[in-house]
């Protein structure tokens, strides 16, 4: 085992002295596949136990809003924000854990369309048949970026939303959807696709994903083990095989 990880693991026991607990999550997606490598490493360095859901955004902020408890949230920063103000979250819990870009993709073995410049992806969404997007942070700043680039009313009769939790690489794989849009980090690796790229620099949104701690939780001594393992070495690791820059 490497010294960092026996480190990390040595200071995760220490943290867990008080005993082995269940955290209950529920994040969006854009870290799910990085996440899902680091729990097993976690579970087994401190004890305790991750239990997560993952969804899209609409729905997790539809279970937050039915009453359903967690002792993590993960999501876009500053929706962690809107529920601190709002007395769900712990003032003070936000730690920001990676961040992506909104990338493009084809269907596997497509031709693959420029996307080079802000122009040439001006191009891209004229000439495409359909346009698959999604309901959470990369889909609203979609519609804002369609109406910017002057093509709302051009793209709008080709625009298909998945729904909250489905991934838009669903649509793009089984080729509803001639070209898709959402985060890197959920394109980048989704089986049935080909990875275009990132948007070009000058109309990039680079999206914050953030944790907080909920309120009245009996694990919040857990819950922020895992949070600072999600931001130690082997999670940079492995953040940034998936396309998302840590922190």
């Amino acid at each position: 085992m490497k010294t960092t990880m026996l480190i990390a693991a040595a200071a995760l026991l220490l943290s867990g002295a008080c005993g082995a607990a269940e955290i209950k999550v529920l994040s969006t997606q854009a870290t799910e596949e990085a996440y899902r490598e680091l729990a097993p490493q976690f579970e087994q360095a401190s004890g305790h136990k991750v239990s997560t859901i993952f969804t899209g955004t609409l729905d997790v902020q539809k279970r937050i809003a039915a009453g359903e408890t967690y002792d993590l949230i993960i999501m876009a920063g500053p929706a962690i924000d809107d529920y601190i103000k709002a007395g769900k979250i712990v003032p003070g819990s936000r730690v920001d854990l990676a961040k992506s870009g909104v990338g493009v993709a084809v269907r596997g073995g497509a031709p693959k369309p420029d996307i080079g410049s802000t122009e040439a992806l001006k191009k891209t969404l004229v000439a495409a048949k359909s346009i698959g997007y999604s309901t959470g942070p990369s889909g609203v700043y979609l519609t804002g970026l369609f109406q910017r680039l002057g093509l709302a009313e051009q793209v709008a009769p080709k625009l298909k939303q998945t729904p909250t939790g489905v991934f838009v690489g669903t649509l793009v794989a089984s080729g509803e959807a001639e070209v898709g849009f959402q985060q890197v980090s959920e394109l980048s690796h989704f089986p049935g696709v080909d990875f275009v790229g990132p948007l070009p620099a000058d109309v990039q949104e680079m999206t914050v994903f953030s944790s907080g701690i909920m309120k009245n939780t009996k694990q919040a001594d857990a819950a922020r083990a895992w949070v600072r393992y999600l931001t130690g070495p082997e999670a940079a690791k492995a953040f940034t095989k998936r396309g998302l820059q840590p922190g």
